[in-house]
C-alpha cells in the first residue's frame, strides 16, 4: 500500500487530531480536503469509519467499510469494521455471516474470533460463542481478551450461563 504524501498526509493527521479533540465535524471537513483519489486510500477510509462511528452513523460506517473491503480486502480491519457496523444496526446475523467467509484469510486475528463470539452470543448461540471466545484467547493476549470479554455487554449472556 502506498503511503499518503503531503499535503494529504497532513490532512489525514489533522482529521485524527480533530477526532481526538472530540470534534468529528471538523475531522470530516479535514478529510474532505484530501485529493479525490486519496479519499479511498485505506488509511483515509479507516479514519472516515472512525469518525462516523464516533457520530454513531452506522449506515455511513457500513458504506465506508464496504468501500474499504473493496479497495483493500487484504486488511482485516475493513471486514471487522463492516461487521461491527452491521451489528450496531441490529443486523447481527449479517455481521456474523460477513466474517465467516474471510476468517481463513486472517488466521491470527484474535479480534475477528472475539467479534464472532459476541455475535454468536447475541444470537443465543452460547456454545458457539464460547468456542469463538476460546479461539480469541489463544490468538490474542489471554489476560487482555478475558478482561475485555468480562466487561463486554455483548458477552454477558455467556458469563451468566457459566455461573
Amino acid at each position: 500500500m502506498v503511503t499518503l504524501q503531503p499535503p494529504d498526509s497532513h490532512h489525514l493527521l489533522a482529521a485524527v487530531g480533530w477526532l481526538e479533540l472530540g470534534n468529528p465535524s471538523e475531522a470530516l471537513l479535514e478529510l474532505a480536503r484530501l485529493s479525490p483519489d486519496n479519499r479511498i486510500h485505506p488509511d483515509a477510509l479507516e479514519v472516515a469509519w472512525t469518525i462516523h462511528s464516533n457520530m454513531r452513523d452506522w449506515d455511513r460506517c457500513v458504506e465506508v467499510a464496504r468501500e474499504l473491503t473493496t479497495v483493500a480486502p487484504e486488511l482485516s480491519f475493513g471486514w471487522i469494521h463492516l461487521s461491527y457496523a452491521l451489528h450496531e444496526l441490529k443486523r447481527t446475523r449479517e455481521a456474523y455471516d460477513n466474517l465467516i467467509p474471510v476468517l481463513e484469510r486472517f488466521p491470527g486475528d484474535w479480534l475477528m474470533s472475539y467479534n464472532l463470539a459476541c455475535y454468536a452470543c447475541q444470537m443465543g448461540e452460547l456454545k458457539e460463542a464460547s468456542r469463538w471466545l476460546a479461539g480469541a484467547m489463544v490468538k490474542g493476549d489471554r489476560k487482555e481478551v478475558t478482561q475485555m470479554a468480562q466487561e463486554d455487554p455483548d458477552l454477558a449472556p455467556l458469563f451468566k450461563e457459566e455461573k
